[in-house]
């Protein structure tokens, strides 16, 4: 398929270009806008959930041994793997979809599972999270798997996080964050018909770093930064952006639009959207011809802005 590029902008950067805008942008999110949880916090959350867990598996035992006397042996063993696996991987993976991704541990010590991007988890993410719990992070392992996963990875991710996209975050903190990007209400017809299922969850995480890092950076750091993201973005997202539209403009749309479409498909609260721009006032046309003479004619105006423009300056 042919690179698309938004007009105005760069190719976009291909190899080693690429990773290095992305690792400087997507470095710089972690600690502005996910409160990572570290983990003594998380081991509390488990133990709570574990003793949770054992209760409920206690009831079942009961229950089972008032049935397994009247069955054979085969049915009795299907009955206990049945309960071990309604209660390690059903039980949890149905909380945290439901809760988007909070357990009753998490929810106790203030702390969720979201996607890389920041976004609410879904059946999917829950499901490997709770199986990789089984296999690979607490149940075979007794723990070692998450506790070395987490103390090697930068950050702080369990096993079953590394293979889900997801991390764990604190909820119950105050938050650094820039607020979340806001649709141009002249922008929303064009928004609306986006398709996004090809933009990954690294390179919108990436987009909201670099729009929440904006007034730090400097101007010439921040418009190569833009224009790069911008059409990497473009590169997946169809279709194109409207001409003339400014990269800061189209990332904060596209970033908008996808978190309107996670607010209505997960029940969470919609995105705040601006007042409508009311068109200025038509000014009536003069009754006589001017005798002043003609202004000369201006300058053509610069093909970027100081935030940051699709052409680099010239």
């Amino acid at each position: 398929m042919a690179d698309r590029r938004v007009p105005g902008g760069g190719e976009s950067h291909k190899g080693k270009e690429t990773s290095r805008v992305s690792d400087l942008v997507t470095g710089e999110a972690v600690p502005l806008e996910l409160r990572l949880a570290k983990l003594p916090s998380r081991a509390l959350a488990l133990l709570l959930d574990a003793l949770i867990l054992a209760v409920l598996g206690f009831a079942l035992l009961l229950l089972f041994s008032q049935v397994a006397p009247g069955v054979d042996e085969a049915l009795a063993a299907a009955l206990v793997i049945g309960g071990t696996v309604f209660l390690l991987v059903v039980i949890p993976t149905t909380v945290e979809t439901l809760t988007r991704g909070k357990s009753v541990g998490k929810a106790a010590a203030g702390l969720r599972v979201v996607r890389d991007d920041g976004g609410p988890i879904r059946f999917r993410h829950a499901l490997v999270r709770a199986l990789a719990g089984v296999f690979a992070d607490f149940v075979l392992t007794l723990g070692v798997g998450a506790m070395v996963c987490s103390l090697l990875n930068s950050r702080d991710k369990r096993i079953g996080d590394v293979l889900a996209g997801t991390v764990v975050i604190r909820e119950r903190i105050p938050s650094t964050a820039a607020p979340p990007p806001v649709l141009d209400p002249r922008l929303a017809g064009w928004a609306a018909s986006l398709e996004l299922s090809r933009l990954p969850d690294r390179l919108a995480m990436a987009a909201r770093s670099l729009l929440a890092r904006a007034p730090q950076l400097a101007p010439e750091v921040r418009t190569r930064l833009a224009v790069d993201l911008a059409n990497e973005v473009a590169a997946v997202v169809s279709p194109p952006p409207p001409p003339g539209l400014q990269p800061w403009d189209y990332l904060a749309a596209v970033l908008a639009e996808r978190r309107r479409r996670d607010a209505l498909r997960y029940g969470g609260p919609p995105p705040v959207q601006p007042p409508p721009v009311q068109p200025p006032s038509p000014q009536p046309p003069p009754t006589q011809p001017s005798a002043q003479p003609s202004p000369a004619p201006s300058e053509p105006s610069a093909p970027y802005r100081n935030d940051g423009g699709f052409a680099p300056p010239s």
